[in-house]
């Protein structure tokens, strides 16, 4: 049995066991599709059968990446009454029945959705909400009396999944790590993040919210996700960042201020003597891979001169922040001409801000400068 353009079975078996749940009927290039609601106790049931049904190039697209599953299984758990799922898209291969709930326009395409326990669904977009909900309602069975939005399009043989999954995760565009951070109210470093961009001059009203990169006309300084690199370098690892949030919050403004007092050329941004992108375009502080570096910097001198740590930072005004520096600059913040932020460029432009603070360089940093000069000499590692 199939349903026909106007959602209306031929005929329909009731006597094999189906599930039955509200829904709406909508067309999409030229196909009938269903939006409903699963309870999410029915989601761990409905979408179980055996994937070595599928043909083995689908079954490669499908496989599970594990590690993901516990993280989205927590956040349910951790959040039961403050938790947002979204819809779960998944192709039906059986005979489904739409019954509306009357015959005018409207009314045709609201009604009751009948799909038989027999039926094949496969989940093109969802798979790993879907494992992570099972696993949550291991520890909160009382989940499964909430509900996550499904949508169900037909298809008979599942002859279009394997291109369905293809075009859902081709064309889906995440969002970007800054805008992730500026949402993000369950994470404390973001909170800290976003409430400290007002303290300090070069960020408050200079801070790129929603892409990663600066285009070179941008008004902006940096952005969110280079404030946040640099801060969480700054602060490390502070697992008791919640009990003392203000604590961490003093010593984060505090010294980006302090930095902020002791590179003329920021200033000159804030008093707009000069723009953002003539900045960009003629010194390397202007750029994220330096503010990550004075987020590391920053770290390793609080921690070790934490009565001198402002007398240090003076010795910033001492550096040529320059591009045209390349004798100080390539082969750290820049490679061949261009900023670089690769993690090793990083350490290098972090262990140049150290020498000139007068902070000991540790190991690792003292190998990447023996590995620095060996290529400056023509010597391989």
């Amino acid at each position: 049995m199939k349903p026909d353009r106007a959602g209306q079975p031929d005929r329909f078996d009731f006597e094999v066991s189906t599930y039955q749940f509200p829904a709406i009927r909508g067309i999409q290039a030229g196909r009938e599709y269903y939006v409903t609601m699963f309870p999410l106790t029915v989601v761990a049931r409905l979408f179980t059968f055996d994937d070595s049904d599928l043909p083995p190039t689908m079954r490669a697209q499908r496989v599970l990446n594990r590690a993901r599953i516990p993280t989205i299984a927590n956040y349910l758990i951790s959040n039961p009454n403050d938790y947002v799922l979204s819809s779960i898209t998944a192709s039906v291969d059986g005979e489904v029945q739409f019954i509306p709930i009357g015959e005018r326009e409207h009314e045709s395409k609201i009604g009751k959705l009948i799909v038989p326990m027999t039926a094949k669904i496969v989940v093109n977009d969802g798979q790993h909400r879907k494992a992570a909900i099972e696993e949550a309602l291991r520890s909160r069975p009382e989940l499964g009396l909430d509900t996550i939005s499904v949508v169900l399009f037909m298809d008979f043989g599942l002859k279009r999944s394997q291109q369905m999954f293809a075009d859902l995760n081709k064309h889906a565009v995440p969002p970007t790590k800054s805008l992730g951070i500026l949402y993000d109210r369950r994470n404390s470093l973001s909170k800290l993040v976003v409430s400290l961009l007002e303290m300090v001059p070069i960020f408050n009203g200079l801070t790129e919210f929603e892409k990663t990169t600066i285009s070179n006309r941008s008004v902006k300084m940096f952005t969110l996700s280079s404030i946040y690199q640099a801060t969480e370098a700054l602060l490390g690892k502070c697992p008791d960042l919640d009990a003392n949030f203000g604590d961490y919050m003093d010593i984060a403004s505090q010294y980006w201020n302090e930095v902020f007092r002791n590179i003329p050329e920021w200033q000159w941004v804030v008093e707009k003597r000069v723009t953002t992108a003539e900045l960009r375009k003629e010194y390397v502080h202007a750029h994220g891979v330096v503010l990550h570096a004075l987020g590391r910097v920053g770290h390793a001198l609080i921690e070790q001169y934490p009565d001198k740590w402002r007398e240090k930072l003076t010795q910033l005004q001492k550096i040529d922040w320059s591009r045209e520096n390349t004798k100080l600059w390539e082969g750290r913040a820049m490679v061949g001409g261009r900023i670089n932020k690769s993690q090793a460029n990083l350490v290098l432009t972090n262990n140049l801000i150290k020498q000139y603070l007068g902070i000991p360089l540790s190991k690792d940093e003292l190998d990447a400068e023996a590995n620095l000069n060996r290529a400056d000499h023509g010597v391989e590692a």
